[in-house]
């Protein structure tokens, strides 16, 4: 610990004479977090809101008490996170119901990767140096990009901050520091350098230290209706010490554009484990590194024909350790290698019509206490269609590839599947902002490693999980230029997704010895709603209020002679929404976010035993601004969980009670 500090003091120390001589000679600047570099050539894609987007912004992720982009999510519909609480708890994300292994989740446009077990922890991701957030259901509104992102069933997108300086200026530097309850330290320092009038590069870094304690209200009550257990403690283990370092270099060229990438992250975590029957687990720990360098070359060659080229290559270890006496002991150390190129082409045959191919191919290597390797390729086809600006059309094609390998395993045979996807939309009245919508997609999700071959679990001869997804719907938006209303969006969709094959875990005697089976077939129906709304007050007040709420039927009908056929499955409700309410007044912020979880069930039937009742948890913030000379200066005060809710998101993983953080954010 002590030298991570040493190492997290000697690069701020070392980055703030760069700054300071940057402002020195480029005079005063304003740094906005939201704003972007100024492009020497814009390529507009005029298919892009096909099927548009749920987003977070700049002023938006800014307003919620969000520590990470697995927090900031949660307002996101369609959504369910998965959160084992605590700063360092995993927290994975679900769309749809469609299982987290269908979610892609991009950096900077590249796919973020985990062959070994499929899922993507969101918390380590900090919204330090995140400029948006994304989320596509069906996949990314435009033809232009890499063949895999054709193959999700939905997909997040995370775009960090990218420099605009204005003339004179050569750099910029943010220096933040958040303290709060679990005795959280968190400070970070970004920098961004204009290297020429082209080329720039920033580094961002950071360090997340925290105890990980917070008190929680621990209750049960038996099948009876007797209290079991009812006592307020302290939560262990769920210590938390990482750091993470990003370096990137970007240019810009006529008519095109490159960016390389470089990302580091080390932890050591603590993992509180289960509460069950008022017994706390304290022998469970982990250590993570994750690298990755990655570089995107995009340009238009004519004025028709463009190319893009992706590439990729992440290093993860895990080491993880039990040494609970209560468990067996597990000392286990993991090493993940990948290595991926993209190359997509498009070409446009008419004004309102584009072609696009591309070719992608991925590596994925596991070592240590086993071996395996695959081979995935990717080669897709789409096209795209606007008629009058109204009617708006995609399709695509995509081929999967599978080549796979594993040691002491007998060879998983070779497997394809070719996927497609029909996206639409229309505007019947031009002058009206009325638009309907609608997609068809099939999906394609390949087993992970630890599916297929972990000890005591894997089964080699799975079948990949495929999937059909329809949705229809429509956005309405309105923007008057005088009155009390300023902004209005709402937009509404219902969907229908059905999974077969789903791949499940299946108990085959002892408690810790479980198999993969292919059993799965899941009937998925809902309804998404979303609505924006922004106020013009008297006294330079603005009002900002945004609502989201979905409602999803998610049942098992693999066998009717099962007792779960047609229950709803494992922590899926019905009913779930989020409320934000923003207050602004010249220097002054007040933020109110909610989120609300309605029933669910923690095992496949629904019974009273299984039953978790809904949470909701309100967060409070008050941001205020200062403008000294040069100096941009933010303080902030959150409250989270202000109504001090005992909850849990994942059942015996209790949630903090109120807790609270104070920033301060210094930008020159």
């Amino acid at each position: 610990m002590e030298r991570r500090c040493r190492w997290f003091s000697f690069v701020v120390c070392a980055v703030l004479p760069f700054g300071a001589w940057g402002q020195a000679n480029a005079g005063a600047s304003s740094l906005d977090s939201i704003q972007t570099l100024g492009e020497v050539m814009v390529t507009a894609n005029r298919y892009s809101e096909v099927i548009p987007s749920q987003k977070l912004t700049g002023k938006e992720l800014k307003a919620l008490n969000s520590f990470s982009v697995a927090d900031a999510i949660r307002y996101f519909s369609g959504l369910q996170i998965k959160d084992y609480g605590g700063v360092g708890g995993l927290k994975t994300v679900n769309l749809r119901s469609m299982g987290t292994n269908h979610m892609g989740v991009y950096y900077n446009g590249i796919q973020l990767g985990n062959a070994q077990n499929g899922q993507v922890d969101l918390g380590k991701f900090s919204l330090e140096n995140i400029e948006e957030i994304s989320l596509y259901n069906g996949q990314k509104s435009e033809i232009f990009q890499s063949a895999r992102e054709f193959g999700s069933a939905g997909s997040i997108y995370l775009t960090t901050r990218r420099p605009k300086f204005k003339p004179g200026e050569t750099s910029h530097l943010k220096a933040s520091l958040k303290t709060g309850s679990f005795d959280l330290i968190n400070p970070s320092v970004l920098f961004e350098y204009k290297l020429s009038e082209t080329v720039s590069m920033t580094f961002n870094s950071e360090w997340v230290n925290s105890s990980g304690k917070y008190k929680f209200r621990y209750k049960r009550v038996t099948p009876s209706g007797e209290v079991a257990y009812d006592t307020t403690a302290t939560r262990q283990n769920g210590d938390i010490d990482a750091v993470r370092f990003e370096g990137g270099l970007q240019g810009y060229l006529t008519n095109g554009f490159w960016k390389a990438y470089v990302y580091h992250y080390t932890s050591e975590r603590g993992i509180p484990g289960a509460i069950v029957n008022n017994v706390w687990r304290n022998g469970e720990r982990v250590w993570d590194r994750n690298s990755f360098v990655q570089g995107v070359y995009q340009q238009d060659i004519t004025r028709k024909y463009g190319i893009k080229v992706n590439a990729k290559y992440a290093f993860d270890y895990t080491h993880y350790m039990n040494n609970d006496d209560k468990l067996m002991r597990v000392d286990n150390q993991y090493k993940q290698r990948e290595a991926y190129i993209s190359v997509a082409n498009k070409y446009s045959i008419l004004d309102n019509w584009d072609v696009s191919v591309a070719y992608d191919m991925q590596w994925n290597g596991l070592s240590e206490y086993m071996s395996a390797s695959r081979y995935t390729h990717w080669i897709s086809a789409a096209t795209a269609f606007s008629l009058a600006d109204r009617l708006k059309m995609q399709a695509s094609v995509l081929a999967t590839l599978v080549d796979e390998t594993a040691d002491g395993q007998a060879k998983s045979p070779n497997k394809s599947k070719v996927t497609p996807a029909v996206f639409l939309s229309y505007q019947p009245l031009k002058k009206y902002n009325w638009v309907w919508r609608a997609f068809y997609k099939q999906i394609y999700r390949m087993p992970t490693f630890n599916d297929l071959y972990y000890a005591d679990m894997g089964n080699a001869v799975l079948k990949p999980e495929s999937a059909t997804q329809y949705n229809v719907g429509f956005t309405y938006a309105v923007a008057p230029k005088k009155g009390f209303l300023s902004g209005f969006h709402v937009g509404a969709d219902a969907y229908y997704n059905l999974v077969n094959d789903k791949i499940i875990a299946y108990p085959k005697g002892q408690q810790f010895r479980w198999t993969m089976l292919n059993l799965g077939k899941v009937d998925i129906r809902g309804v998404d709603v979303q609505a924006t709304a922004t106020f013009r007050l008297p006294y330079e007040i603005n009002l900002m209020a945004k609502v989201q709420y979905t409602y999803q039927e998610a049942i098992d009908i693999t066998s009717p002679r099962d007792n779960y056929y047609r229950n709803q499955i494992p922590y899926i409700p019905w009913h779930s929404g989020s409320a934000i309410l923003g207050l602004t007044y010249k220097d002054w912020g007040l933020n109110y976010s909610f989120v609300y979880v309605g029933e669910r069930y923690n095992q496949q039937e629904n019974i009273e035993y299984n039953y978790v009742q809904p949470w909701y948890t309100s967060d409070l913030s008050l941001v205020k601004t200062f403008r000294i000379k040069s100096v941009d200066l933010k303080v902030t005060a959150e409250v989270n969980n202000l109504l001090n809710q005992a909850y849990d998101v994942v059942l015996n993983y209790p949630m903090p009670m109120r807790n609270y953080r104070l920033g301060i954010a210094i930008e020159l």
